[in-house]
């Protein structure tokens, strides 16, 4: 079975890793975790990074330090995953969502400002499978409205908007080390800012609010998102080699890209002319006039040995957040996605064989019945 992703750990991992425990520094103090953070955030140009347990915790800490409250609202887009509006959730305030539209599958701007209410606090926005969103009109709606700008990059490390980093542009942003991200340290994120007082608050948040003076006193409800010393060691051998991981995803799209673009019943992934696109996830779409069915391209896929996912389902159609769907509102392009996206397998070890394989058994897949 070829695997939608794996990691691939070639580098600096082991060597880290054996010395965390050959120290004893195991836990989430150790020179690794201090290490990770300051390179991370040099990575994304910035000035602060806080390393923490998963890229949910990430956003929630993220989230959670611009201190919205019940009824205040943040926009997100609705073709996302639901950790986007899961932490917006968790800190008391209100998801709003926004379709997405059709050509490079992040929010559309163009829908955005429909949205903004008096309770407006914050927009989110969403690179979607290492694509990055429209950055330039979404800075320029957050100044406008005098809102927050929240990046979930968690699927774009590494990714550029007009040779700017991804992770550079918001007030308060957050990345995802899963094992399937572009690094990984397993399970892990960052939270990433210029602002220092909120890169302050985010440090102060994701353990337990310890008073400084008093260390047992805690004046906020503060969670427990420590990264270990282990995890930033495998995150930082990661970092060493991350343009080379980027590189790596660059050429198996481009390899993917040669053989299915003339393929008129599968749409290939999109990549702006500004953009630099990291293809996380090397996602296409099974148009209507294929033979099969997108539910039935997977099967195929799948006897025939290579594993591959379906698209996210919208956020308003998540049974946990119907509560936040505004009466009225549709997401046809969201939908759209959902019903014919697939992703195909994206890890960085790819050969080319696999590659030809995975394509000839898709073609097939769409153009016989």
């Amino acid at each position: 079975m070829i695997p939608v992703h794996m990691p691939v750990l070639e580098g600096n991992e082991k060597k880290y890793v054996m010395d965390c425990l050959d120290s004893n520094w195991i836990s989430s103090t150790g020179k690794y975790v201090e290490m990770f953070e300051k390179k991370f955030a040099n990575y994304c140009n910035v000035k602060h990074g806080i390393a923490n347990t998963s890229g949910t915790s990430a956003l929630h800490l993220a989230v959670a330090a611009l201190n919205l409250k019940k009824g205040d609202e943040v926009i997100i887009p609705s073709f996302t995953m639901i950790a986007s509006a899961l932490a917006v959730v968790y800190t008391g305030a209100t998801p709003v969502f926004v379709d997405a539209e059709p050509e490079t599958w992040t929010m559309d701007v163009a829908q955005i400002e429909k949205k903004i209410t008096k309770k407006t606090k914050a927009i989110m926005a969403v690179p979607i499978y290492g694509h990055p969103c429209e950055m330039d009109a979404i800075v320029k709606i957050t100044e406008k409205h005098n809102l927050f700008l929240i990046e979930d990059a968690a699927e774009a490390i590494g990714g550029l908007y007009k040779y700017r980093k991804m992770g550079s542009f918001g007030h308060i942003n957050a990345f995802s080390f899963y094992s399937n991200k572009i690094i990984t340290c397993g399970e892990g994120g960052m939270v990433v800012t210029n602002d220092d007082k909120l890169a302050e608050r985010t440090r102060w948040l994701k353990n337990f609010c310890f008073d400084k003076e008093r260390r047992y006193v805690h004046e906020e409800i503060g969670f427990k998102y420590p990264m270990t010393n282990i995890q930033a060691a495998i995150g930082l051998a990661q970092l060493e080699r991350v343009e080379e991981i980027i590189a790596k995803k660059r050429s198996m799209a481009e390899r993917y890209n040669k053989i299915l673009k003339n393929v008129p019943e599968i749409t290939t992934p999109p990549e702006k002319e500004y953009v630099r696109n990291v293809y996380w996830m090397y996602g296409i779409l099974i148009e209507d006039k294929s033979k099969n069915s997108r539910d039935e391209v997977k099967k195929i896929l799948y006897k025939n040995g290579i594993d591959s996912r379906f698209f996210f389902t919208g956020m308003h159609k998540q049974p946990s957040l119907k509560e936040y769907v505004r009466k009225g509102d549709k997401f046809p392009v969201t939908d759209s996605l959902e019903r014919k996206g697939l992703y195909l397998p994206s890890s960085t070890n790819l050969t080319d064989k696999q590659i030809e394989y995975i394509c000839n058994t898709l073609i097939k897949a769409v153009r016989k019945k």
